[in-house]
């Protein structure tokens, strides 16, 4: 600790501090000898410099996130405010999520599932109708947006039908 950049130092602001940081990095750090390389940062770097080549728009390193996602009850998995399906037969069910390349793929043992591209906006939901294929009412299920709506059950009755069994009013 005794030889950090900032050990018992104090900074007026935020740039400050950051200036010190890139001053010490050039000036200390890049040219004391590595303890595992035996060589000072900076001439290792100048040595190798010359292999380097752009990267031609393409991101410095692969962006990957790896999650696990419980499936819901409405045939999906919830990630970054959006909601993406899955086959229906996994509900309750534990998956991975990656996300990588602009792709959110879902596996379940090992096996893909469900391969979905990114979803930019919030609330939305990505929708396979494959994934839903066999399931009552799925029909109404497949929107993009919004809440999923709740089929009628089968046994939904006009309260007047009530009425006239029981009789009177309620």
């Amino acid at each position: 600790m005794k030889k950090n950049a900032v050990a018992g130092r104090r900074f007026a602001n935020w740039a400050a501090f950051e200036a010190h940081l890139d001053q010490w990095t050039r000036d200390v750090a890049d040219q004391r000898v590595h303890g595992t390389t035996g060589v000072a940062p900076a001439a290792r770097f100048a040595k190798e410099a010359g292999a380097l080549r752009p990267l031609g728009g393409r991101a410095p390193f692969g962006q990957l996130r790896d999650l696990v996602r419980k499936v819901q009850a409405d045939c999906a998995i919830d990630l970054d405010a959006n909601s993406y399906s899955v086959p229906w037969r996994l509900i309750g069910e534990t998956v991975q999520v990656v996300v990588l390349g602009g792709r959110v793929i879902v596996r379940h043992a090992g096996q893909v599932v469900a391969d979905h591209p990114v979803c930019e906006g919030r609330r939305q939901r990505i929708v396979d109708k494959a994934h839903l294929a066999g399931v009552a009412g799925a029909a109404g299920m497949v929107r993009l947006s919004g809440p999923l709506p709740v089929p009628p059950p089968d046994l939904l009755r006009p309260l007047a039908e009530y009425e006239a069994v029981a009789g009177g009013h309620w």
